[in-house]
């Protein structure tokens, strides 16, 4: 083998190792700092803003998060003394209540933090043959007595997650059809969202912290 010719076949190898050693690198660590210092024990999830056409998109995902924001070890206000407690404060549309000050928040409820949540998609949307549930939301946790970020982070979820296209064209018409007529009798976004706020809000590497109230609290 020539000199020139080994060289060629070097040149190659080493530019695919280094797109290999770039895709395996680590993902940047996130500053928790933070987080850990404010320590929040209760969490005030305010009613998403929704961006979606769907207007059973806020209260649907709303319903969702408490389960993993409880799980991972905190209090959370119940929807339904928190949704009463803002009208009577003469705030009730989504918009309003995440532009009111956090000294207010913090007065009203007494919570060591606010969640502030912005759903960018939620719904079923329809393409030539093909039709997927898609929800996507996006969140931040703010500490309520001094402002500061704690945590963001973003997540999706869709019905089309390793749907199996297999059975063909017809296969797809037929599936397109029934979707079709389950989300205009029901909202199968609602069973979407409970995996979307729980890819949102679970703790993970990099993301949400455990709670006081999760043995896992420290150990993140």
């Amino acid at each position: 083998m020539s000199r020139h010719t080994l060289k060629s076949m070097i040149k190659p190898m080493a530019m695919l190792l280094a797109v290999l050693l770039v895709g395996c690198a680590a993902p940047p660590k996130v500053d928790q700092s933070a987080f850990k210092q404010s320590n929040p024990g209760s969490i005030l999830v305010l009613p998403p803003i929704n961006l979606s056409p769907d207007i059973r998109g806020s209260l649907s995902f709303l319903s969702t998060v408490t389960l993993p924001l409880s799980e991972a070890g905190y209090y959370v206000f119940p929807v339904a003394m928190v949704d009463a407690t803002f009208k009577e404060n003469g705030l009730s549309m989504p918009d309003d209540i995440h532009a009111a000050p956090l000294p207010k928040l913090q007065s009203i409820f007494g919570a060591d933090a606010v969640l502030y949540i912005t759903l960018e998609k939620y719904g079923s949307s329809y393409v030539v043959i093909d039709s997927q549930t898609l929800v996507v939301a996006k969140a931040r946790l703010v500490d309520a007595r001094s402002g500061v970020l704690l945590w963001e982070g973003k997540a999706s979820a869709s019905d089309a997650e390793g749907r199996d296209n297999s059975n063909g064209l017809l296969g797809v018409l037929v599936s397109s059809v029934i979707h079709q007529l389950a989300s205009q009798v029901g909202n199968p976004a609602y069973g979407i969202s409970k995996i979307a706020s729980a890819r949102l809000l679970s703790p993970r590497a990099g993301g949400m912290l455990h709670g006081p109230r999760s043995p896992q609290h420290g150990k993140d």
